[in-house]
């Protein structure tokens, strides 16, 4: 049994202090938790977190989400007593812009593994971390070389769990039997509004277990070492993820202990002086006792021997097995090597990009990256899945098929989970109607700049009987609006490859894709050209006639094929029109103004935009002179050839609106 000492007790109230001194000088932040979990974090730092704050992202490290991230302060106070780069003046800064020590935790924030806030998406990428560090365990570990073998371990509140997505992704975990995961539940009885029996009587054991999980209590959030001992039985548990429900008392030491108060508000300089007093703390603001410092150093200290470990292991690996070991560096350098796409190899025929996309997987399952993913229920329509492949799950973590079940929002927050704990690319995939599930995960990835890849299918109401329930209008300009992120809408197959090949190159953007249900015909320049113009987002793939052009057709996706009719008749009638195809307009929109000149010519004024979706997005191209054909009402049940027609996407509407607006 590991003794804890008076030295501990400082050690744990140092981050007490910092933490309330970091909020009252903000005049912000959420004092509760840091009051009461912080001794659950010093026990799981000092005694079996594998870190090394002068190497804050070395691979073997053990891995810890903050799923709770208003507790950021405390975080922040640990990381800067452990060495971690974080100044005092960093705690200073606490909140403020450009600082390292933002209101709730970001990537870029040295010993931060994932940036939370929305509540239970901590949790759902802990979940992501611990499958990837299982399937690379299959990849990389030898009989006589246990290379990786990471622990993930997060610390979640009341509110993550009542958040929806952390009942998909317990789920999955317990079905999953990742035994490398540990969940810290700070367990104070207390939300933001009221006491939580207000509104959480949920039995936190029985939905645990039935989920699969091992659960285990600590009813003094305050005994380090029924805290360590709870950990440490947590760690050697095999059969499956493990929470450990530690009940604590929110904002414990403080006058307003226990109170809604304390959750989200400073206590004021009457309130940190008498918290101080109760827990002996005789220092002033930001100040730190040099003994204090001496326990953190003796702790960081601790952690390196197990890099050294590791680091013996990995110089194992490149001595005995030589082609491993180059394919894990590789993969955790985001340099393995890529499919060769050719244009040669797509079929001539019409195609659903969806039918497109499968032959893709395929092809990149085989190539040097780390790759793998699956769809939430629907991946025999999505047609996401790989051949031959009998899926992820116990027993075979080395699969690639991840099925993920009717979990769309654990789905996504497991692939950025997947994709933060690097050295593999992973995709998730549903119908694209149903990306509203998954859409806080798709924006947290966008914010962590995480090249998490989301393939959806059934792009538009062109899939027809299933009804507006399924048919998708405004998701298109609902992700096109998220920052970061990168929306393909390809016309045909050539533009598909192409977008799938920029896909792979780039590491800084996720990447959502939205494929059609119905084949479209193959459109593109099948020179191979298409590459270059899809990777600038819009092209100009079917020129005007003479100098200057008398309007232009802008489309995406299916629709390209239509204004290309659409163009034919136009000139038939002596009415010179280009069309512009716009697989990505969040790619378009990043291009240089003389790029985006020479494809939307300032001069050309007569324009008209033609997609199967909300129209919003299309202003900024089409502008106050141009119209836009689009869908902004829910659509309806019914034959899909029939719908599209009822909705004016036919050569002759688009004709019919051009010649009422320009043909003058």
């Amino acid at each position: 049994m590991t003794k804890f000492t008076e030295k501990d007790t400082q050690a744990v109230n140092a981050i007490r202090a910092l933490a309330i001194d970091m909020i009252q000088h903000a005049g912000s932040g959420h004092p509760g938790l840091p009051l009461d979990a912080s001794p659950m974090l010093y026990v799981l730092y000092k005694n079996y977190l594998r870190i090394n704050p002068k190497d804050p992202n070395w691979f073997g490290r053990d891995r810890f989400v903050l799923s709770a991230g208003h507790g950021s302060s405390m975080m922040y106070a640990l990381l800067h007593l452990l060495g971690y780069g974080i100044s005092m003046d960093d705690l200073k800064a606490f909140r403020q812009l450009g600082s390292q020590t933002p209101g709730h935790p970001e990537l870029g924030t040295p010993g931060i593994d994932a940036a939370t806030g929305p509540l239970g998406q901590g949790f759902g990428m802990s979940v992501g971390m611990a499958m990837a560090a299982k399937h690379l365990a299959t990849q990389y570990n030898t009989t006589d070389n246990n290379l990786l073998d990471n622990q993930i371990f997060t610390l979640v509140s009341d509110g993550d769990l009542m958040e929806g997505i952390s009942h998909e992704a317990a789920s999955l975990a317990g079905h999953l039997k990742l035994n490398n995961l540990v969940a810290l539940y700070d367990s104070n009885d207390v939300t933001l509004d009221a006491q939580a029996d207000k509104s959480l009587t949920d039995d936190v054991e029985k939905r645990f277990t039935g989920y699969g999980w091992n659960y285990l209590r600590v009813t003094n959030g305050n005994d380090l070492e029924e805290i360590d001992n709870a950990i440490k039985a947590a760690v050697t548990l095999q059969s499956g993820p493990t929470i450990i429900e530690v009940k604590t008392t929110l904002g414990y030491g403080s006058p307003k202990a226990g109170q809604t108060v304390v959750h989200g508000n400073p206590l004021g300089d009457d309130g940190v002086k008498a918290t101080k007093d109760f827990f002996k703390w005789q220092y002033g603001p930001f100040e730190i006792p040099d003994d204090v410092y001496a326990t953190y150093q003796e702790i960081a200290d601790s952690k390196v021997p197990a890099q050294q470990t590791w680091l013996a292991k990995l110089n194992k690996l490149e001595e005995t097995d030589s082609s491993r070991f180059q394919s894990f560096e590789d993969n955790i350098s985001d340099q393995a090597g890529l499919p060769d796409f050719n244009p040669a190899d797509l079929t001539s025929e019409p195609e659903a990009t969806r039918g497109t996309m499968h032959k893709l997987l395929q092809k990149t399952a085989d190539c040097e990256l780390n790759f793998w993913g699956g769809s939430a229920d629907l991946s025999s329509s999505n047609k996401t899945y790989f051949e031959n492949d009998d899926g992820f799950e116990p027993g075979q973590y080395s699969n690639k098929n991840i099925f993920f079940g009717v979990r769309e929002f654990a789905s996504a927050a497991a692939v950025n989970g997947i994709t933060l704990f690097g050295g593999s690319r992973a995709f998730t995939s549903t119908f694209f109607v149903f990306s509203d599930y998954m859409r806080n995960a798709i924006r947290m990835a966008g914010l962590q700049k995480l090249p998490s890849i989301f393939l959806f299918s059934h792009d538009s109401v062109a899939l027809g009987p299933d009804g507006p329930t399924h048919q998708p209008i405004e998701q298109l300009d609902s992700i096109r609006a998220i920052p970061n992120v990168i929306l393909f809408r390809p016309a045909d197959a050539l533009e598909t490859q192409a977008a799938w090949a920029y896909t792979l190159r780039q590491h800084e953007n996720p990447v959502v894709f939205a494929m059609s249900r119905q084949p479209l015909k193959q459109i593109s320049d099948p020179s191979g050209s298409a590459y270059d113009h899809v990777a600038h987002g819009g092209y100009v793939i079917s020129p005007d006639q003479k100098p200057t052009a008398e309007g232009l057709l802008l489309a995406a996706g299916s629709e390209v094929e239509l204004a290309l009719a659409a163009q034919k008749q136009l000139q038939q009638q002596g009415h010179d029109v280009a069309v512009v195809s716009m697989p990505s307009q969040d790619l378009f929109n990043k291009q240089s103004s003389a790029y985006k000149e020479s494809v939307l010519p300032s001069a050309v004024r007569n324009r008209v935009s033609i997609e199967m979706g909300s129209t919003q997005s299309w202003g900024r191209y089409v502008g106050l002179d141009g119209i836009s054909i689009g869908i902004d009402a829910f659509g309806e049940s019914g034959n899909a050839n029939k719908l599209m027609a009822q909705r004016g996407f036919t050569v002759e509407n688009v004709v019919k609106r051009y010649l009422n607006a320009f043909g003058k």
